[in-house]
């Protein structure tokens, strides 16, 4: 059976689970030792929506979530940090997992499975970090100084009560949306109505507005520098070969703590952006599953 009539006849049930008075949704499929899906920005379940039946039908029980102020999940006035959600993921874990897990997380997704796998080792098993993102935001040291100043300008806007609301409605329409997809995929033909409708009906939800603002202006977080001294487990580390938000060479970070002792596989993807995962599962899904058999 192909990774298409997977997808096709397998649909992913949405469950909802209370956490701290909030509405999270996530899915579950399969049986066997669990892994652990966690969108990166903007994203929700449904971007994993190539993966979730073909890693289950590999022999795995797949969990993914909608973080909160995502996809299905409450989009509250908070704010939101990678250590907000990295709470949300370990309590998740005991509340429905309990035993040793495989984290899989694209983009932020990525660096808060490297959280999870650093900060509650006794939750992880291993980890695929997917075009894993070097922080929530970035770092002023990070930009030259005209972006630096654009950037500012541009989160003063977002945050303002006049302009944020203006500047959200523009940036969430479908043919913006569609634009940005078309820059950070290198699989145009994996950019569909579909995914774009994916994106684009949450950021109608009561709130997100003011999630957005808030994740725009949010705290980088860990680096993953300081975090892989302290992972003990196995990891895949997927890269698109031509992602042009967190570029490959960020694999370089993996692949010294490789020559230093630790075990990754790194796995660059030809012909593929920022979600690999999403643009070329027919490669991804393989990859995971023979890396999973291995260790």
């Amino acid at each position: 059976m192909t990774t298409q009539q997977l997808t096709l006849t397998s649909p992913l049930e949405k469950r909802t689970w209370n956490w701290q008075g909030y509405k999270i949704q996530y899915t579950v499929m399969g049986e066997g030792c669990p892994l652990m899906l966690v969108h990166g920005f903007g994203a929700s379940i449904g971007h994993w929506r190539k993966n979730i039946p073909v890693l289950a039908a590999g022999g795995y029980r797949v969990f993914a979530i909608d973080l909160l102020g995502f996809g299905g999940s409450d989009k509250p006035n908070l704010n939101y940090t990678l250590e907000l959600w990295e709470e949300l993921l370990k309590d998740f874990w005991i509340a429905h997992i309990q035993e040793p897990t495989i984290f899989v997380g694209n983009s932020i997704g990525g660096l808060l499975s490297l959280m999870s796998i650093a900060n509650h080792p006794e939750t992880a098993a291993g980890g695929v970090l997917i075009s894993c993102a070097g922080g929530l935001s970035h770092r002023p040291h990070e930009l030259n100084p005209p972006l630096r100043v654009a950037m500012t300008a541009f989160n003063r806007l977002v945050r303002s009560k006049l302009t944020g609301g203006i500047v959200f409605n523009r940036v969430r329409q479908k043919p913006q949306i569609r634009r940005t997809l078309l820059q950070i995929y290198r699989n145009r033909e994996a950019v569909t109505d579909e995914l774009v409708d994916l994106l684009y009906a949450p950021s109608c939800d009561p709130g997100a507005q003011q999630v957005f603002a808030s994740i725009l202006t949010a705290p980088p977080g860990p680096t993953p520098a300081e975090l892989l001294p302290k992972v003990e487990v196995p990891l895949l580390v997927i890269w698109g070969a031509n992602d042009p938000w967190t570029p490959i060479t960020g694999a370089k970070l993996f692949q010294q703590a490789s020559e230093n002792g630790k075990s990754i596989q790194i796995s660059p993807i030809p012909n593929a952006g920022h979600c690999p995962h999403d643009e070329l599962p027919e490669v991804v899904n393989p990859l995971i599953l023979n890396w999973l058999a291995e260790i």
